[in-house]
């Protein structure tokens, strides 16, 4: 299959316009919100929040008039989205639940504290059947036991591990209210971490639940999976990366096979971008997209922050080879060793990642003080740059007031 031969800069306009961060916005709105990540297939959640939680940043620098209470509905009210775990923990059309069931059948066969978990099991059935959604804490089982990254009470264990196997969802988080709906102690915008667990089939229709799975050879499932981070990235290469985490088993020897077979099926193309020694592979859906990125491209300059665990970040090395941009996530490293700060954000200008920003959203104040800008080497500090950047604060201001 011909190779697609793309400059630095026409690679990164690819990137960045299939990923809607290029040009106009294409993603409007609560359905921008769905489109985009059925086009992604899952964003990946992260629970720290400082200037926005990591997939309402990656939605907020994509989606027109995005609000973080898109996203709880999205998710805790009309339920077209789920919580599960595809690029670790991650948000996903909840339609994608049916590709997903080896993995809750091998937490079905093993868990941490397996014995004490069955134990209680039935005990926390009987509760939310009779009392609807609960948290840990609503739950009297203090026993502690062993689990994944320390001990916790046998209550919390037993509602993830219900969790991770399937016969629970997750029906809200924040406060009490357990309808689902926007109430004073738990109001979409201002949800907190607290799971409060429901029964799956409260949660997920009943023809999604009884669905077969569609990859039940583990080789197809992983093609599958590789196939959808390709298109979530809009390219990736054929070599170690973070863009793989999540997928259990997934060799070295397996992915070049993974890749071989995509390639002779016609669902890849091979791209070969200047100076750059490795191939990439985009979909081959999206060839035109990719050749419609070459030459002068019109059309305004964006100025957008980008997450942290954003798609296009997914691999680093990546985003060095073709972007120039050097990035590390600095939340876990020790200060004294940190060169930027602890939660700071990449800056994108036009087609280019033109430096990093550290602020703080104050809710208190509804004010959002910025730390520090550093721009990268070579980054002039224009009038024009100056007025993009001032308008992405003004937009992330009222966004994290939302």
């Amino acid at each position: 299959m011909a190779e697609i031969r793309l400059t630095r800069t026409e690679a990164r306009r690819f990137i960045l316009y299939k990923q809607g961060l290029l040009g106009e916005y294409r993603f409007k709105g609560k359905n921008g919100v769905l489109d985009f990540i059925r086009q992604a297939g899952c964003i990946q959640f992260d629970p720290i929040d400082v200037c926005g939680r990591s997939p309402e940043i990656v939605l907020q620098s994509r989606v027109s008039g995005f609000t973080r209470a898109m996203l709880y509905e999205l998710l805790y009210v009309d339920r077209k989205l789920l919580d599960y775990f595809d690029k670790n923990l991650a948000i996903m059309p909840v339609e994608d639940w049916v590709y997903f069931e080896r993995e809750r059948e091998n937490h079905r066969k093993w868990e941490r504290s397996h014995e004490e978990i069955r134990q209680v099991h039935d005990r926390i059935i009987a509760a939310l059947s009779e009392k609807g959604p609960q948290c840990s804490a609503d739950l009297d089982i203090s026993q502690k036991v062993d689990w994944y990254w320390s001990e916790t009470k046998l209550s919390r264990a037993a509602l993830e591990h219900m969790y991770f196997s399937g016969e629970l969802a997750i029906h809200h988080k924040g406060g009490k209210a357990a309808s689902g709906k926007a109430g004073p102690d738990h109001a979409p915008g201002s949800w907190g971490n607290n799971k409060y667990y429901d029964l799956i089939e409260n949660c997920i229709p009943e023809e999604i639940l009884k669905a077969p799975d569609p990859y039940p050879d583990d080789f197809e499932h992983r093609k599958w999976r590789v196939l959808r981070r390709i298109g979530s990235l809009g390219l990736l290469w054929n070599r170690a990366s973070d863009a793989w985490l999540g997928i259990p088993g997934l060799k070295a020897p397996e992915r070049n096979d993974i890749f071989d077979r995509l390639l002779s099926e016609g669902s890849i193309r091979p791209v070969r971008v200047e100076e750059i020694n490795r191939i990439f592979y985009c979909l081959a859906e999206d060839a035109q997209m990719a050749d419609s990125c070459k030459g002068e491209v019109s059309g305004r300059e964006r100025c957008e922050f980008i997450a942290p665990l954003d798609n296009m970040m997914w691999d680093r090395n990546l985003v060095k080879e073709i972007f120039d941009f050097d990035y590390k996530w600095e939340i876990y490293t020790p200060q004294s060793q940190r060169r930027y700060g602890y939660y700071v954000l990449p800056i994108l200008y036009g087609d280019r990642l033109v430096g990093r920003i550290e602020m703080a959203y104050e809710k208190k104040e509804r004010k959002l003080p910025v730390s520090n800008i550093w721009y990268e080497p070579g980054v002039r500090e224009t009038r024009k740059l100056e007025r993009g950047i001032t308008s992405a604060l003004k937009r992330f201001e009222a966004f994290n007031g939302s």
